[in-house]
Formats: structure tokens, C-alpha cells, sequence
């Protein structure tokens, strides 16, 4: 076991050798956090690859099958080791707001005629698996295998396809393919009324069906799902607008959102939005998100939630975005800075270091986050996460990238650590920094035979 308190950033390190790695991943510390970091990294040796493959401790090849990082030929390759870890293989990874790369085809094969059907069953609701793998599986006997491409590979099939799916002979079937035709057909959409009568899932056919009039008076009677029954654009606006007085507050603010209101027509309605609320895209704007004339009218609109759901969409024009970019609402100006390609570098700045939200400390990987300059402007801030902003510009000297790893703040000090501008001297004595000693073994600069050495004084056997 490593007694060193920086020896396991080695294995995050991108210019570790294989003999370094190896010696890593020969500790059994129970935790298997070398193994974890090993996973992640962006490429690995060949021989640390097929220890990872081979190894005894399932937790660690399963950790290998979790990565997204990993060679996805690397992951299928499992399938040739025990059983057991067909079951990792078939689940994947997981990455937030992405899908990893998806395993070759013959992994697809395997796992999908896997003699375990729980290996069969977690590959279908994998999200790696591609469109073209479940396409030939909507005539598959199984209808778990017909139902898991009719929900996930709709838009690729044929006509023909979709109306046998429509009219399958499983229940679970048939409704899957309802829902995505539920928009344009008032029959499918009266269908899946009676069939999710009392559930959850009927709120998402209220507001996203096709309504036919005698089906919305009806859900207006029953008054179960208000709020959500006005979002449909569908919705008669006669009906919508008799609510425009409702008692609930969502209900006034659904209908405050209406596609058909003029901007005097929802001032002249009581609704709030609270900086707090979180609110869904507007459907209607979504579906609109390649009409400039709608995404300008939306973007001027008094209203917060039409602005927010603008913000959202990557169409939006570059005057659209200047103007959203300086919004009052601080929703409207993160939802620009996350999901628009050309958010003004200097609010993505200006969120990353006032904004509140835990989404404002990601916008630093976003491509057009500002770097040059930033040394001048930050080196000496008084807040620590405005420090920290100085060793992102290129510009930056060695002299201050070393000034900066002596920083009161750890937090300032780990991101001088992993500086390759630092000076080595400097990088040897912050390995011996207990609060970022590992970053500093993270970092390429640091040579191969103080890696070796440190993971001596660590105790780790050598090879």
C-alpha cells in the first residue's frame, strides 16, 4: 500500500510510463482508487491495458467497462474474460450530458444473444448502443427487444416499420410507438389518455398529444393536469384563455405562455417567475428553434420564461444573443452561457466567478472562456477562484506560475501543481504538500525518474 500522499496522482498522469503504472496498479489498497484513475485516463500502455483486462478484482475490470475514456475495442474485449463482466459491458458507461463511444458491432452480437437475459436487458436500455444496432431488432421475438427500438431508434426506421410497431401485438409496443406519434394523431392521443389514466406518465400526453377539442374540454373538466394541459399548443386558446385567472399561480403562468399571446396579452395576466423556479424549455419554442423570426420575438419578450427557453437554443442570431447576454434574469444569461456556441467570452467570465449556481464552475471548459489577459487582470485578486484564472493565460510567466504555487489558498496552489510552466524544483517540493501533492505528480513536466523515486519513499514494490 502506497504511504505516500501523492503517489497515486501518478496514475492521472499523462506521461507516466507503463513500468510506473504497472507498479500502481499492483497496490491493493481496497479502494481501488488507482484503478479509478487509471480508467479515466485518455490512453494507456498496452501492458497496463491488459493488467486492467486480466485483472483478479472484478471491481477493477469493471471500472474499465464503466470508462468512457476507454478504448471502446478495450471494453468489448471483457467479454472474453469471466462471465460476470458481460454484465458491467452491457451497461457501459454513463458520462453526464454525453453518450460514450459506442462498442463495435460484434460486441452488440454478443451481448444481445448473451446467454443471461439480464445481460440481453441491460444492453437494450444502454445509451451507447447505436441506432443501426437496434434497427434490425423490431422484428426480433422478444418484444423487450422490439420495444427498446421502437422508444430509442424511431426516427431511423421505415413507414412500414412503424405501423407494424403501432399495431404490434404487446401492449408496451404499441404504446411506445403512440408516443412518438402522439403530436400529430388526436386518436393515438385519445388512446393514450385511457391508458395512462391515474399515472404519471398521462401529464407528459397532456401537454404534448395532439388535442382534438372534445378531448381538451374534457381534461379541463377533470382538472387534474391544468398547467400542463395549457403548455400544449394544441390546447383550443379559447379554453386556454379562460384560465387566465386560475387560482393556481402555475396554471396563470402556463397560460401567460401561450404561442398565440401578443406581448400586452401576457403583461395583462398575473404571473411571477422566481430567479429559483426552474422552468422546462417552452415546447413550442423548442420546436421553432430554426425560426429566426420566433427566436427574436421570444428574445425580446418581456416575458422570463420565453427568454429563457431562447436562450437555449443554439440557432438563436448573434444580436439575440448580445441582448440575452446583459439579461436581468440570471437563468436566462446561464442557460446562453451552457448551451449557446458563441456566448460572449466575457459572461462566461463574469458567471464563473459571480454566479451562484454549482452549473457557473463548468463554463471554464467551454471553448470560448476567455485566457489571454488573464494573468494581468487576476494574479493578485483577493478571491482565490479569480487567482486561479491567471494560470490559464498562455501568456503567463514561469516566475509567476511559481509565485501562484505558494499561494495561501490550496485551491491555487494544485492548479499551480499542474502547470507545466512550473519549474521542477518547485513541482519536487510541492509532491511533499499533503493538500496537493497529488496534483503535483499529475503534472507531465514532473521527470520520469522522480516518478520512480517517489513511488520508492512511497513503498510501492517494484516490478
Amino acid at each position: 500500500m502506497a504511504t505516500h500522499h501523492a503517489a497515486d496522482g501518478l496514475a492521472s498522469n499523462p506521461a507516466a510510463p507503463a513500468d510506473v503504472l504497472l507498479r500502481l496498479l499492483a497496490l491493493d489498497d481496497g479502494d481501488d482508487w488507482i484503478a479509478y484513475r487509471l480508467s479515466w485516463r485518455s490512453s494507456l500502455p498496452d501492458s497496463v491495458a491488459e493488467a486492467m483486462l486480466h485483472h483478479p478484482r472484478r471491481r477493477v475490470r469493471t471500472l474499465l467497462a464503466e470508462s468512457a475514456a476507454a478504448d471502446p475495442e478495450l471494453r468489448a474485449r471483457l467479454l472474453d474474460g469471466p462471465a460476470s463482466d458481460a454484465l458491467a459491458v452491457a451497461v457501459g458507461p454513463t458520462p453526464y450530458r454525453t453518450q460514450a463511444p459506442p462498442l463495435p458491432d460484434r460486441a452488440y452480437e454478443r451481448l444481445l444473444n448473451h446467454e443471461r437475459a439480464a445481460v440481453r436487458h441491460l444492453t437494450l436500455e444502454s445509451a451507447s448502443v447505436p441506432a443501426h444496432v437496434l434497427v434490425p431488432l423490431t422484428g426480433h421475438e422478444d418484444p423487450l427487444f422490439r420495444l427498446a427500438a421502437c422508444r430509442r431508434a424511431w426516427d431511423d426506421l421505415t413507414d412500414d416499420v412503424r405501423t407494424a410497431l403501432l399495431d404490434d401485438a404487446d401492449q408496451a409496443v404499441r404504446t411506445a410507438a403512440s408516443l412518438h406519434v402522439m403530436h400529430e394523431d388526436e386518436e393515438r392521443t385519445a388512446e393514450l389518455v385511457e391508458t395512462f389514466a391515474g399515472g404519471w406518465q398521462l401529464g407528459d400526453v397532456v401537454e404534448r398529444g395532439r388535442l382534438g377539442r372534445p378531448l381538451a374540454e374534457r381534461l379541463l373538466a377533470e382538472g387534474a393536469w391544468l398547467a400542463r394541459l395549457v403548455r400544449n399548443p394544441t390546447c383550443p386558446s379559447d379554453l386556454a384563455a379562460g384560465l387566465a385567472g386560475h387560482e393556481d399561480p402555475a396554471v396563470r403562468l402556463a397560460v401567460s405562455a401561450r404561442p398565440e399571446l401578443s406581448e400586452e396579452e401576457r403583461a395583462a395576466i398575473d404571473w411571477t417567475v422566481g430567479p429559483e423556479d426552474r422552468l422546462d424549455t417552452l415546447r413550442w419554442v423548442w420546436d421553432a428553434r430554426e425560426d429566426t423570426d420566433v427566436l427574436r420575438r421570444c428574445a425580446t419578450s418581456a416575458h422570463t420564461w420565453l427568454r429563457r427557453s431562447a436562450a437555449v437554443c443554439p440557432e438563436l442570431p448573434e444580436d439575440c444573443v448580445e441582448l440575452l447576454a446583459g439579461d436581468a434574469d440570471f437563468a436566462v444569461r446561464l442557460l446562453l452561457a451552457e448551451y449557446h456556441p458563441m456566448a460572449p467570452p466575457e459572461l462566461l467570465l463574469d458567471l464563473y466567478l459571480h454566479g451562484t449556481h454549482r452549473a457557473v464552475a463548468s463554463l471554464i471548459s467551454r471553448p470560448r472562456f476567455p485566457a489571454a489577459g488573464l494573468a494581468e487582470r487576476f494574479a493578485d485578486a483577493p478571491e482565490p477562484e479569480a487567482r486561479r484564472l491567471a494560470l490559464r493565460d498562455p501568456g503567463a510567466t514561469a516566475a509567476l506560475v511559481e509565485g501562484l504555487s505558494r499561494d495561501p489558498a490550496a485551491s491555487v496552489r494544485e492548479a499551480a501543481a499542474l502547470d507545466q510552466r512550473l519549474p521542477v524544483a518547485r513541482l519536487l517540493e510541492l509532491l511533499e504538500d499533503p493538500k496537493v501533492g497529488a496534483a503535483a505528480a499529475c503534472n507531465p513536466a514532473l521527470p520520469v525518474a522522480e516518478m520512480r523515486a517517489l513511488l520508492d519513499r512511497a513503498g510501492v514494490p517494484g516490478l
